[in-house]
């Protein structure tokens, strides 16, 4: 994961249930309206006229046709997709039928037995394409 931003996710966010625990006030986390959940943070995934949050740009988790939106790791480094709307990209997290948004698959957030288990004590990493 580089030196990219990492953004914990801990909630339902664009569709998909993340059931991890809340982190309100952890500074990366989405849940904190006064940190990575803010709407006027400048990369926010929130803020809809920032490129990870706007309904039109193609890095958007929020487009529903964008191919290059943020991906998602957890704290080991393991891949869990991308945070996208698009039910058709095959990393979606929106796509019922895909590795990463069948409620079935290990590899899943949207599966509360596999990478989606609520008890997880590892947060799921937002990293916005740059």
């Amino acid at each position: 994961m580089a030196k990219l931003s990492r953004l914990a996710i801990a909630a339902t966010l664009i569709g998909a249930p993340l059931a991890h625990t809340a982190c309100p006030y952890d500074p990366n986390c989405l849940n904190n309206p006064y940190g990575a959940g803010s709407p006027y943070r400048a990369d926010g995934l929130n803020n809809p006229y920032s490129p990870y949050g706007s309904p039109y740009s193609n890095r958007s988790a929020t487009n529903p046709y964008a191919t290059d939106a943020p991906k998602l790791y957890d704290s080991e480094g393991n891949y869990r997709g991308r945070l996208s709307t698009n039910p058709y990209h095959p990393d979606s997290t929106a796509n019922p039928f895909g590795r990463y948004g069948s409620p079935t698959s290990p590899d899943s957030i949207n599966n509360p037995y596999g990478a989606g288990n609520p008890y997880a004590p590892q947060p799921i990493y937002v990293v916005p394409q740059r």
